[in-house]
């Protein structure tokens, strides 16, 4: 019998702290350029200093990418722009340097780590950095077989968790969360119109290759089938992420709730890494309070799951490739708003009064009206 308690992480997970992010909003209206004047970057440093319990802010030091790699029987139906069973060419990419989110890394100075969880090639194809914590070859055709059994389900979850704690106790101060898999996004979609109630139409979107009507045809009937299996496992995630998710998609889930119990940072990337949000924030409700929206990658799906958590994404480029890239953009923005929050100087105690006086001025001017 399973010692896993998903209900465990309501009690472990704490909100970031509220009173160091009023401490930074206080610092903030003291600082020389005006409250407001950066927008939303504002908000950003703000948010980070609750997370860090720190003020002022510590700069992003060391963040890394952290992908997921899976492939998922539901893509033997034509429902993705590649073929199935090819997500280890992608990973391939990624590993020699290759890929688009390698080459931004390089750029940003950003590590790639990549955890292969079920890609279908031999377990030698690839380092044992990156295959150790494999469950399977392949997870299942969702719509007619569930995805992993109990076990593996369990088994990819704790992976997860063993990753966050791994990236955690290594000094990593930021992740940002992508996958790389072929039919990730149909078993996305097929979670997040589960546990957003919705049809399969609504969140089927045309993946990273941008399928053609035949193919996303095909993929809204995976989709509609395979939510027919899930909608009587709704109120077990584990079961759900077994039944239509996939051993990446259940690390992912298991890593984003102990990130948040260790109070690391992340920023997820496209419809995949929202979908694994939307279930652990069914785990545990205060969760999303640790996790950024990278960009909107113009996934219906991903919209979807966004709205239900309340997290706006920070960049609207309609990057499709996945594999962190969207994510990894908004990384600058993020450490933007760290460096502003923390280096820009406060104004002088004469000039500081003055402001106070204005503002009391305009609060009674409003009181009188």
């Amino acid at each position: 019998m399973s010692s896993l308690n998903l209900d465990d992480f309501t009690d472990l997970i704490e909100r970031p702290d509220g009173g160091v992010r009023r401490d930074a909003e206080a610092r903030r209206e003291r600082q020389i350029v005006p409250p407001g004047a950066l927008g939303r970057l504002d908000e950003l440093g703000e948010w980070l200093a609750a997370a860090q319990s720190a003020v002022p802010v510590r700069t992003v030091e060391r963040p890394r990418v952290v992908l997921f790699a899976g492939d998922h029987g539901i893509a033997g139906l034509g429902v993705s722009a590649r073929p199935a069973g090819s997500a280890a060419e992608l990973v391939r990419a990624v590993l020699e340097g290759g890929s688009a989110v390698s080459v931004l890394a390089r750029r940003l100075d950003v590590p790639v780590r990549v955890v292969d969880m079920a890609l279908d090639c031999p377990p030698d194809a690839f380092p044992e950095d990156v295959v150790r914590h494999r469950v399977r070859r392949g997870s299942g055709r969702i719509d007619i077989e569930d995805a992993l059994t109990p076990d593996e389900a369990e088994a990819a979850f704790r992976a997860g968790v063993a990753v966050a704690d791994e990236e955690a106790d290594s000094g990593t101060d930021l992740v940002v969360l992508g996958d790389v898999s072929v039919g990730g996004t149909t078993a996305a979609a097929v979670l997040i119109a589960a546990l957003c109630g919705t049809d399969a139409s609504v969140v089927t979107g045309r993946g990273g290759q941008a399928i053609d009507d035949l193919a996303w045809m095909r993929k809204c009937a995976a989709i509609r089938d395979a939510l027919r299996r899930a909608r009587p496992v709704l109120g077990d995630q584990l079961q759900l992420l077994a039944t239509v998710g996939g051993a990446d998609l259940a690390a992912m889930t298991g890593f984003l709730l102990q990130a948040a119990v260790r109070k690391l940072p992340v920023i997820l990337d496209g419809v995949v890494a929202a979908a694994c949000a939307l279930v652990a924030q069914r785990v545990a409700f205060r969760a999303p309070d640790w996790w950024l929206a990278g960009h909107d990658s113009g996934e219906p799906g991903q919209a979807k799951a966004l709205d239900r958590m309340a997290l706006e994404p920070l960049l609207e480029q309609g990057v499709k490739v996945g594999e962190g890239v969207g994510a990894l953009l908004a990384l600058p923005l993020v450490r933007a708003a760290a460096a502003l929050a923390a280096e820009l100087p406060e104004k002088a105690p004469e000039e500081a009064g003055e402001d106070k006086e204005k503002a009391a001025e305009q609060a009674d001017e409003q009181a009188d009206e």
